[in-house]
């Protein structure tokens, strides 16, 4: 089964279509990553779980949360929580730049949240684990942007009993209880990876490879 677009295509224009909203820039902090913002197929996210660095799993010495800032304003009143409520939602009502009502399927786990104080804005990628796999050597600047990322697919509307079960977990230990979700899930994680040069240890890539199949 070929892995769904819907949700991402394109992530460089989503921004545009966010009501009121100015688009965030999130570069790389780093030099040579690749700049694929979306799911393009199995084939092309195995390619770059290939070219993923396997190292060991780094420590936490020194991790906070407040050293990835978010998030961040996006114009006028709105922030990047603001804009992905409104672009992840359904019939979503605004007070400005605020998302004051909405319906949101959450993505981990298929339920229907039918109010934007329901939903988390999960990271795919989360703060703690980036921290483990390369961010700690990042300016504060460079984690802001990886914290507040609207080009690729590194911020999600989820439950917040997923989100919560997930914590800073890698695939090697914790997959979407959906398996639908599974081919993004990998491809997504795996995008943000290459594109921010983060490592994956062998038990992460093994868990990655093995989601992968089910695209």
């Amino acid at each position: 089964m070929a892995p769904s677009n819907s949700r991402w295509i394109p992530f460089l224009l989503s921004a545009l279509l966010l009501t009121g909203c100015d688009v965030v820039d999130a570069g790389s902090p780093t030099t040579g990553g690749s700049d694929d913002t979306g799911s393009s197929g199995s084939g092309n996210a195995s390619a770059q779980l290939a070219e993923l660095k396997v190292a060991a799993e780094g420590k936490m010495t020194g991790y906070s949360r407040e050293k990835f800032p978010h998030w961040k304003s996006t114009g006028k009143n709105c922030d990047v929580r603001d804009s992905v409520l409104e672009r992840d939602g359904t019939d979503v009502k605004t007070e400005g730049c605020n998302v004051v009502s909405g319906t949101f399927t959450s993505f981990y786990d298929g339920k229907t949240l039918d109010s934007p104080t329901k939903v988390d804005i999960d990271h795919t990628v989360p703060l703690a684990n980036a921290w483990r796999s390369g961010a700690d050597k990042w300016t504060t600047d460079q984690r802001e942007d990886f914290a507040n990322d609207l080009d690729r697919p590194q911020l999600l509307a989820v439950s917040a009993s997923s989100n919560r079960s997930k914590g800073d977990q890698d695939p090697s230990t914790w997959k979407p209880p959906s398996q639908d979700a599974w081919c993004d899930y990998a491809t997504d994680w795996i995008t943000v990876k290459n594109f921010y040069e983060l490592t994956v240890t062998e038990k992460e890539k093994g868990a990655l490879a093995y989601m992968l199949e089910t695209c």
